[in-house]
């Protein structure tokens, strides 16, 4: 029979609307039938924190299949993560030698091991899975895809293998390669593809031809999946390009303002529209520290103006790349938990890590184009749940801001909320205290 390799497959769908399982589902299942432990199954990720929640999801779907989950992100040594993942480093074995079915890892570590981990080998693999494609296609990353491409191919002259009989390999192992098959003579010399299957996910998918032919993609299967209104519009012939997906139960709203008063919108929100359960985005690690002290001593005030120092308050934590893994770890689950109201976030947490008690999104800071919009308020209205997300708009930003929702077609979902001087005007004594006390402790502090 000629040799018919799988299709590959992209996927465009909403944040929450279970890319993960997606492809974790079926990788299990087919894995589950192997014999032999080999590296089968690549799954790439942008960052350390997505590397530990899908393994997570990995293990729980794969519980009692048999199947070995590992990781490579440099959280560990580079010698502990040789010995988690190969069996023999001292001889040099035709395939490698694997102790892990599935590999999950950030791009960098990927090459780490490619270019200095004896015995470390994808000539076995099945599926690679890139996972938040559009942010791992990105120019910066091109090397480690090209690497890994070439990694997978068959070795360019291959020894002739000799005939093995079903006496000598009773248990023959179907997920490995064809081009690691035992010999069957036949009359045509047919040169052999990878096995391989590139599985793509993201919220956006890229319309860049050079970015999608650096995958060498054979014969794509695309999948948009789309809100519950069929709000995705222009997509032709089953491929999406450029498209946004937002669920259909998502809210959206943006206030426009002076930049100095942005604080005190936001304040507006949590204590006339009930914004908790929220992640507020900020464009830097130092505007999320400034932000979250500014709101404990707001806080402050707020309880002693209200006669009752013991009262609940607000309470906001900083998340930022500047924190350790554990302490990130820590942190979300108190938010999980409902100890903290508010997560004051740099983007790295916009991406994929899925935390169910979401109700409210608010970007502090305009996103800077729409992919950056789409995942920031994809953390919230997942599964089928309802949510907000709110938007505060510098009046310079406004005609930018509007800008990027008209050209993908969405500027209507986005509600304008107007807020009054009037409005505020309970909380700006507190508001202005809490200024006060901010400029006071920067300026100590430098």
């Amino acid at each position: 029979m000629p040799y018919d390799p799988p299709r590959d497959v992209c996927v465009s769908a909403p944040t929450g609307s279970g890319k993960t399982l997606a492809y974790v589902l079926p990788i299990v299942e087919i894995l589950s039938t192997r014999i032999v432990t080999r590296l089968r199954a690549l799954v790439v990720l942008p960052t350390r924190d997505l590397v530990t929640q899908v393994r997570e999801t990995f293990e729980a779907v794969g519980k009692g299949r048999g199947l070995k989950i590992g990781t490579a992100t440099g959280h560990h040594s580079f010698a502990h993560e040789q010995s988690q993942l190969v069996a023999d480093k001292s001889l040099e074995l035709q395939g490698g030698s694997s102790k892990v079915d599935i590999l999950i890892c950030t791009p960098g570590r990927l090459i780490d091991h490619l270019h200095g981990t004896p015995n470390f080998s994808l000539q076995h693999l099945r599926f690679l899975v890139v996972d938040e494609a559009d942010r791992l296609l990105a120019q910066s990353f091109q090397d480690w895809l090209a690497e890994v491409l070439a990694a997978v191919r068959p070795p360019p002259n291959p020894l002739p293998l000799p005939v093995i009989s079903s006496a000598l390999l009773p248990y023959p192992d179907a997920l490995a390669p064809s081009f690691l098959h035992p010999h069957i003579p036949t009359d045509l010399d047919e040169t052999k593809e990878p096995s391989c299957q590139k599985l793509l996910f993201s919220a956006t998918l890229t319309s860049d031809p050079g970015k999608l032919k650096a995958l060498g993609l054979r014969e794509a299967k695309y999948f948009v999946v789309r809100s519950a209104d069929g709000e995705q519009e222009g997509v032709a012939e089953g491929v999406a390009m450029e498209k946004f997906t937002m669920p259909a139960t998502l809210r959206e709203h943006m206030i426009v303002c002076e930049s100095a008063l942005k604080p005190l919108m936001l304040l507006y929100l949590i204590h006339h529209h009930g914004v908790k359960n929220a992640l507020v985005f900020t464009k830097s690690a130092e505007s999320t520290a400034r932000l979250v002290r500014l709101v404990e001593f707001f806080e402050d005030a707020w309880a002693k103006g209200q006669g009752d120092r013991r009262a609940r308050k607000i309470v906001a934590r900083a998340y930022s790349s500047d924190l350790p893994p554990g302490e990130r770890r820590g942190i979300l689950e108190q938010f999980r938990k409902g100890e903290v109201d508010m997560l004051v976030a740099s983007d790295l947490i916009s991406r994929g890590i899925d935390i169910s008690s979401v109700s409210h999104v608010v970007s502090y800071d305009v996103p800077v184009d729409m992919r950056k919009y789409v995942h920031r308020v994809g953390r919230t209205a997942r599964a089928g749940r309802e949510g907000d997300a709110w938007t505060l708009v510098e009046e310079q930003e406004a005609r930018y801001f509007k800008s990027i929702l008209k050209a993908a077609n969405h500027l209507e979902r986005v509600k304008r909320m107007r807020v009054s001087e009037k409005d505020t005007q309970d909380l700006s004594p507190f508001y202005d205290t809490a200024l006060a006390r901010l400029r006071e402790v920067f300026s100590r502090a430098s």
